[in-house]
């Protein structure tokens, strides 16, 4: 009763786990409601960036970090110690899958150990991460209960899986729905108050489980219904069928149909990863997920389609090989307006093209320089070139990934030879150039 006091208070301390896409927004939404917050991260140029007041993801202004931190009401370090001064404690850590396409819970597992040691009674530990059900009351308790202290009696434990949806401009952290789940009424109540003090609609499920399989739910919808307009892509491709405009006009009927667009392969942290965590939950049951793994292959196979694309309309258009030809790939983001590798399938292609001995140079403003990551080797220290006339007319082929906001593609359209366009970003554009859509 004393914490749920202090979060009807606004009295309670909140510490973050993981200072990435999700952590640092919600930091950012108990800030604005006058919540103190800790923010525990392990990456230190993060760390150096945030007590200098300064932003590192680009939808959220330095200007909303600044005055907290100057005011001590945002301290953050990677000190687990200050789990001692919390009342809150909220993991925001990565869910990867490992070189197996398994789930790999080492970070939210090295989370909760750091927590046990320093966890006392009366805290409230909530896990946003996004897993398979059963994290929560089977994996996260055990490794918390090591401390002696019992879950939903002596600490409260709770799940509420984040839905950031990064550069979205029509919804933030505080106006999306937020779902919550735990396994006692107290629990559950302490965790809903307390997002009830930050964000304007909260939903309330019965368990931790419903509350991870709300999640995975949602990511598995949006990836199986996007392997379906991939495969009609590569049907109607064949039928010489604009895929783009089938969708259109079936939009219009105002029933029975929502509209899913068809791309270049799945990108970020959830869709290309959240439907392999039931995949691997489902085996331990013994029941098979034909429809969801079905949906991954369609749209894992999706860059080789592209580059299919690519060397076809190269062989059509100019009589090139791919081998030796300048390929300028229009964003490295996984989506637009955002600086987000995260599985972005412009790294799979770029990764391709090379192997296929072209030419690859990239653009995109929110990606200047691509880092070295885990099978990206080769792409590593690339630069992002400027898009001028007089560049844009040196490549054999423009291939558009990302539809970034500011990029001119008139520009593209009037200078280039050859497009290969997968997100229909040339759509009524007039253009000198043969426009592939793919």
């Amino acid at each position: 009763m004393e914490l749920l006091e202090k979060i009807r208070k606004e009295k309670a301390t909140i510490a973050i786990i993981g200072l990435g896409y999700v952590g640092l927004p919600l930091s950012i939404a108990f800030l604005n409601k006058n919540f103190k917050v800790i923010g525990l991260e392990l990456d230190q140029t993060k760390i150096d960036t945030l007590k200098k007041g300064e932003s590192y993801l680009n939808h959220i202004p330095s200007e909303e970090i600044s005055s907290y931190v100057s005011k001590k009401k945002f301290i953050v370090s990677k000190n687990f110690k200050n789990i001692t001064k919390a009342d809150v404690v909220i993991i925001c850590v990565p869910t990867p899958l490992n070189k197996f396409r398994e789930p790999d819970l080492g970070p939210v597992l090295s989370s909760a150990s750091k927590i046990q040691k320093f966890l006392k009674k009366g805290q409230l530990i909530i896990l946003e991460s996004s897993t398979y059900p059963g994290t929560t009351d089977d994996v996260l308790t055990k490794e918390l209960e090591k401390s002696n202290l019992k879950a939903n009696e002596e600490f409260f434990l709770a799940y509420s899986p984040e839905r950031e949806d990064p550069g979205n401009k029509k919804f933030s952290t505080s106006t999306i729905p937020k779902i919550v789940g735990a396994d006692t009424f107290f629990s559950r109540k302490l965790a809903s108050e307390l997002y009830k003090k930050v964000i304007s609609d909260v939903v309330t499920v019965s368990s931790s489980r419903t509350a991870e399989a709300t999640k995975l739910t949602e990511n598995i919808f949006r990836s199986v219904n996007i392997a379906l307009v991939n495969e009609l892509k590569t049907i109607y491709d064949v039928m010489e069928i604009d895929i783009w405009e089938v969708i259109e006009a079936a939009a219009t009927k105002p029933f029975g149909y929502m509209p899913f667009y068809p791309g270049p392969g799945l990108g970020g942290h959830c869709i290309p990863i959240d439907p392999f965590y039931l995949t691997y939950k489902a085996r331990e049951f013994e029941v098979p997920t034909k429809f969801i793994e079905l949906a991954g292959e369609i749209n894992t196979s999706m860059p080789h389609f592209v580059l299919k694309k690519v060397i076809d309309s190269l062989s059509l258009v100019s009589g090139k090989p791919i081998r030796g030809a300048k390929i300028l790939i229009i964003g490295m983001a996984y989506k637009n307006d955002i600086a987000d590798l995260r599985e972005s399938p412009s790294l799979t292609l770029a990764k391709l093209l090379k192997q296929n001995k072209a030419k690859v140079s990239y653009h995109d403003n929110f990606i200047p320089v691509l880092p070295s990551l885990e099978g990206f080797s080769e792409l590593a220290g690339m630069k992002s070139i400027s898009l001028q006339k007089n560049v844009i007319d040196k490549f054999d082929a423009i291939l558009v990934i990302t539809n970034h906001s500011y990029i001119d593609f008139d520009l593209i359209a009037q200078n280039a030879k050859l497009i290969i366009d997968t997100r229909n970003a040339l759509k009524n554009l007039k253009s000198n150039a043969t426009i592939i859509k793919a």
